[in-house]
C-alpha cells in the first residue's frame, strides 16, 4: 500500500511538472519556422537571371501566431502581376488551414519591377505562397530573437530634387533631369537597416528579417527576370550565415528613393554590387544583436484616407505653364546636326573655339575682329538652341504629368467615393516592431513614424497588405514632383495615417 501511495505521488508530481512545462510553452516559449517557394514565371523564352521567391516566417509564442511573407514582386495588388484578390484569398486560406488570423499575416512586396512578365499565374501565386507558409508552420522550432539596426548610405538617394524656384523635379527615365543651375538641393534618405535576428535555441541562425528603404529597378546587365538588389542582398546574407538560414527582405518607405546610379549612362545597369553592399551591411548589424526569449503582439485597423480632388485645378496650372513655355520658343539657325559639333567645339575651348590660339593672337596683332565676330554669332545661336531644348524638356514633362492626372481623375470619378479604405498593421516580435502601409510611402513620413515611436527598434514596412499608389509628404503637394502627381490621396492623408500608426504603436507597449 505504501509503495502504491508513493507511486501515485510521483505520478502526480510528473503530471504537474508536465502541465507547468506545457503552460510555459503556451505562455512564453517562442517557436518559428521558415520556408520559401519559387514564384517565377514558368514559360519558355523568358530569361530568368535569378528566381523570385515568396518567403515565409511563421512565429508562435503560445498565445499569438503571426506570419511575415516577403515577396519578390512589384506590389500586393494594384499594379504588376499580383491581383487584388490575392491577399484576401491567401489570408483566408492561412486562417482556415493553419489557424493564423488573417490580420496577423503581413505580406510585403520588394517592389522590383524589371520589364516583362515575372510571375507564375494567379492561382499558382496563391498556391505557392501558401505552400511556403504551410511548410514554415509545420517546421517550427524553439527560437530566441533579437532586434538591431545597421546603416547603408552608399546605395540610395532621394529622387525628388529641390529646385531654386521652390518646385520639385523627380529623377526618372521618362523625363530628363533639370538643368544643373536650377537645382538647389536633394531630399533626405533613410539609411537605417532594421534587423530581426531569429536563432534556434542551440545558437544556429534560422532567419534574418531586414528592412531597408530602396527602389529596386536597376536590373541586371543581360536583362531578364531578377529580384534586383534585395535578392542579391538576401543571397549574401544566406551564404554568410549558412545552416539553412533564410533572409527575408521587407521594403521600407521608399516612394521617393532611387539608386544613386539610376541615370548613369556610362556603365551597364547592374544591381548586384549594390545588393552585395546591402547584404554585408545587414550582416554587420546582425552580428551585434543579442537574442533572448520574446513574446508577440499584433494589432490591425482599417482607416479611411481622403482621395485627391483637385485634378482640374492642377491640370489647369500645368496647361497655363505649358502655354507660357510654348510662347517662349524662338526660331533658330541651328538644327541638331549643326548644334552638336558646334556645341562641342565651343565647350572644348571657350576662349579659342574657332581655331588654334595663334590665329586669335594674329588677329589681335592686326587689329581685326573676324574671329571674335563669328564667335559672338555662334554663341548666340547656341544659347537660343539650348534655350529651346530646355523648354522642350519641360514641355515633355508637363505633357506626361497632365496625362497622369487625367488618368487618376477618371479613376477617382469611377470609384465614386471620397475616401479610400486601407489597412494599418503593427506587430512586435520581442523588441523588433513593424508598422505597415499600402502606399509607396515618402521617406519623410517614414522617418516621422520612427522618430515618434515609443519603441527603440521601429521600422516601416511599406508596400504591404495591398497597394494604393504613392503616399508623399503633405509638404510636397504644391511642389509638383512625380510622386504627388501619381498619388491618389489628398495631402491630409499623412496626418490621418501618422495618428493611427502612433495609436497602434502605443498599443504594442
Amino acid at each position: 500500500m505504501y509503495l502504491c501511495n508513493v507511486l501515485i505521488v510521483a505520478l502526480c508530481v510528473l503530471w504537474l511538472a508536465g502541465t507547468a512545462a506545457a503552460d510555459t510553452l503556451r505562455a512564453g516559449a517562442l517557436r518559428a519556422g521558415v520556408a520559401k517557394t519559387d514564384i517565377t514565371v514558368d514559360e519558355e523564352g523568358i530569361r530568368v537571371n535569378d528566381p523570385l521567391y515568396a518567403k515565409a516566417l511563421v512565429l508562435d509564442d503560445g498565445t499569438t501566431k503571426l506570419a511575415i511573407i516577403a515577396m519578390d514582386v512589384t506590389a500586393i495588388g494594384g499594379i504588376g502581376e499580383i491581383g487584388d484578390e490575392f491577399l484576401p484569398a491567401l489570408r483566408e486560406r492561412i486562417e482556415a488551414e493553419l489557424g493564423i488570423p488573417g490580420r496577423h499575416v503581413l505580406v510585403n512586396a520588394s517592389h522590383n519591377h524589371p520589364p516583362g512578365r515575372l510571375l507564375c499565374d494567379g492561382a499558382e501565386q496563391v498556391e505557392r505562397t501558401f505552400d511556403a507558409v504551410r511548410r514554415a508552420f509545420e517546421s517550427m522550432t524553439a527560437v530566441r530573437v533579437g532586434a538591431g539596426a545597421g546603416h547603408e548610405d552608399r546605395i540610395s538617394m532621394n529622387r525628388t530634387l529641390r529646385l531654386k524656384s521652390g518646385k520639385a523635379w523627380t529623377i526618372r527615365h521618362t523625363n530628363p533631369c533639370p538643368p544643373d543651375d536650377e537645382v538647389a538641393g536633394v531630399g533626405p534618405i533613410d539609411p537605417e537597416i532594421g534587423v530581426l535576428r531569429v536563432d534556434r535555441v542551440d545558437g544556429r541562425p534560422l532567419a534574418v528579417v531586414y528592412n531597408f528603404a530602396c527602389h529596386p529597378y536597376l536590373t541586371v546587365p543581360r536583362g531578364g527576370v531578377t529580384a534586383d538588389f534585395p535578392g542579391f542582398a538576401s543571397a549574401v546574407i544566406e551564404e554568410g550565415l549558412g545552416d539553412g538560414a533564410m533572409a527575408l527582405f521587407l521594403q521600407g518607405a521608399a516612394g521617393d528613393i532611387t539608386e544613386i546610379l539610376y541615370k548613369d549612362v556610362h556603365r551597364p545597369r547592374d544591381s548586384e554590387p549594390l545588393g552585395r553592399m546591402l547584404g554585408l551591411s545587414a550582416l554587420r548589424a546582425w552580428r551585434a544583436i543579442q537574442v533572448k526569449d520574446a513574446t508577440l503582439r499584433v494589432v490591425s485597423e482599417d482607416i479611411e484616407l481622403p482621395r485627391k480632388a483637385d485634378f482640374d485645378e492642377r491640370i489647369a496650372e500645368l496647361e497655363s505653364e505649358q502655354a507660357k513655355l510654348l510662347g517662349s520658343l524662338r526660331g533658330t539657325s541651328l538644327n541638331i546636326k549643326t548644334f552638336v559639333p558646334l556645341y562641342i567645339q565651343y565647350t572644348l575651348d571657350p576662349e579659342h573655339p574657332a581655331y588654334y590660339s595663334y590665329r586669335y593672337l594674329q588677329s589681335e596683332q592686326l587689329g581685326t575682329d573676324e574671329l571674335s565676330a563669328i564667335d559672338a554669332q555662334n554663341r548666340a545661336h547656341l544659347e537660343k538652341y539650348l534655350a529651346n531644348i530646355r523648354v522642350m524638356e519641360k514641355l515633355a514633362r508637363i505633357q506626361d504629368k497632365i496625362a497622369t492626372l487625367e488618368k487618376h481623375r477618371a479613376a477617382t470619378e469611377q470609384a465614386g467615393e471620397p475616401t479610400l479604405t486601407t489597412e494599418v498593421q503593427a506587430m512586435r516580435i520581442g523588441d523588433f516592431v513593424l508598422v505597415t502601409s499600402a502606399t509607396e510611402m515618402g521617406v519623410e513620413v517614414g522617418l516621422n513614424i520612427k522618430s515618434a515611436s515609443p519603441h527603440e527598434f521601429t521600422f516601416i514596412a511599406a508596400y504591404s497588405n495591398g497597394y494604393i499608389q504613392y503616399g508623399p509628404p503633405a509638404s510636397e503637394y504644391d511642389k509638383g514632383g512625380y510622386e504627388v502627381t501619381e498619388c491618389l490621396l489628398a495631402p491630409e492623408w499623412q496626418a490621418i495615417y501618422e495618428k493611427k500608426a502612433g495609436e497602434l504603436l502605443d498599443a504594442l507597449r
